[in-house]
C-alpha cells in the first residue's frame, strides 16, 4: 500500500519533538499509524533528565508494537499500556509529578480486512478520506473550549509585540491559566505519565469500505488549514494525494517565512515541528 511519511523540526538547532511510524505486519491484512507531537517543556525544565524527543521515540515505539501486536485490546487500551511502560522506563531517574513531565498529543489508526479504527488526544488531527472524496477531521477540540478568560489572555498576548517586556509578562500569565488546566477536570488532556489519561482520548471505528484515506497532522503541520487558511480539509488531502507530505510542510514553511513577526497570523511559535503520514487504504494491505 502507499505510504507517506514525512517530518521536520521548526528548530534546525533543536531536537524534532514530533515522532511518526507506520507498521505493516508480514499478513498483509492491516497495519497501524502513530502519530506524535511532543509538548515543548518550558525554560525552567520539566523534571525529566532525558528530554522530550527520547519520551515521544519511547510512547510511539511502545503504541506502535502494541497496536499491531495486541488486536485483543482496543486503541485506549494500548495507549495505557504504552504510557504506563514508558513511565516506567524514566519512574527511578524523573519526577513524573511534574506538571510537564513530558508529554504528548496522540494519533493512532489501525486497520485491517473490515475496520478502521482511530484515537485521537489532544490538538493533531486526523482527516478521514470517504469513499466521495470528502474528507472528515477527527479532532479532540478541548483545548479550543478553555475558558473564555484563558482564551481572552491568549489573545491578549498575540496582540503585543514580540520580544516587548509586556509580551512576555502576559504570555507567563497565560501559561499558568493553561498549566492550571492541563490533565484536568474541565482542562484538556495529554499523554504523560498517567495511563488513565487514555480514557479521555476521542475513539471511534469505520468500516474499511468507507475509508479511501487516511492522514494525520501534529498541528505544526495542520497549520496548513488552520492558521494560515491555504484550503479545507478536502483541498489538504488532495494537496497529500498530487505532491505528497514533505510538499504540504514546504508550504507551511513559506508561509511561517513569509509572516515572521507572526502579525498576519497570530501563532504561538513563528515555526513548529511538523510531521505528516499519509496512508491509501485502497490498495492491498
Amino acid at each position: 500500500m502507499r505510504v507517506d511519511i514525512a517530518t521536520e523540526p521548526g528548530d534546525s538547532q533543536r531536537p524534532n519533538e514530533d515522532w511518526a511510524s507506520v507498521a505493516l505486519p508480514a499478513t498483509g491484512h492491516g497495519g497501524a499509524l502513530v502519530l506524535l507531537d511532543g509538548v515543548t517543556p518550558p525554560a525552567d525544565g520539566d523534571g525529566c533528565v532525558h528530554g522530550v524527543a527520547w519520551f515521544t521515540a519511547r510512547l510511539g515505539s511502545a503504541l506502535l508494537e502494541l497496536s499491531v501486536s495486541r488486536r485483543d485490546m482496543a486503541l485506549a487500551q494500548c495507549l495505557a499500556e504504552a504510557i504506563r511502560r514508558t513511565a516506567q522506563a524514566h519512574v527511578s531517574t524523573c519526577d513524573l509529578s511534574h506538571v510537564r513531565t513530558p508529554q504528548a498529543t496522540v494519533v493512532v489508526v489501525r486497520w485491517n480486512r473490515d475496520d478502521v479504527e482511530h484515537l485521537v488526544l489532544s490538538d493533531s488531527v486526523l482527516l478521514l478520506e470517504g469513499a466521495d472524496g470528502k474528507a472528515t477531521a477527527v479532532a479532540d477540540d478541548r483545548l479550543d473550549r478553555l475558558p473564555d478568560e484563558v482564551q481572552a489572555k491568549r489573545a491578549a498576548v498575540r496582540s503585543l509585540p514580540r520580544g516587548t517586556p509586556e509580551r512576555a509578562a502576559a504570555a507567563a500569565e497565560y501559561a499558568l491559566a493553561v498549566e492550571a488546566l492541563r490533565n484536568a477536570e474541565g482542562g484538556f488532556f495529554t499523554a504523560a505519565a498517567d495511563p488513565g489519561v487514555a480514557g479521555r482520548a476521542v475513539t471511534g471505528r469505520s468500516g474499511r469500505a468507507q475509508v479511501r484515506t487516511v492522514a494525520a497532522l501534529t498541528d505544526g503541520a495542520a497549520r496548513w488549514s488552520e492558521v494560515f487558511r491555504l484550503g479545507g480539509w478536502d483541498d489538504c488531502v488532495g494537496l497529500l494525494h498530487t505532491e505528497g507530505a514533505q510538499r504540504l510542510i514546504g508550504r507551511v514553511r513559506a508561509a511561517e517565512a513569509a509572516d515572521p513577526a507572526c502579525t498576519a497570523f497570530p501563532r504561538g511559535k513563528v515555526r513548529d515541528d511538523a510531521a505528516v503520514i499519509f496512508a491509501d487504504l485502497t490498495e492491498s494491505g
